[in-house]
């Protein structure tokens, strides 16, 4: 065989059934609803630490 070459009868011989119970499931953890939270912060305050964590994130 050459580089790259494989055995047809390995191809054969694989298990191609697909095991649903042990597959991942996406929509598990799916929630409906809202959230939301309270600061004491005000907006300006949040914007400049965005706009901190943002620089410090480009001199990284």
């Amino acid at each position: 065989m050459g580089f790259g070459s494989y055995d047809e009868s390995e191809q054969q011989d694989q298990d191609n059934d697909i095991d649903e119970d042990s597959a991942v499931n996406v929509h598990e953890n799916d929630h409906q609803g809202e959230i939301s939270f309270d600061s004491d912060a005000s907006q300006d305050e949040l914007l400049d630490k965005l706009t901190e964590i943002k620089e410090n994130s480009d001199d990284e």
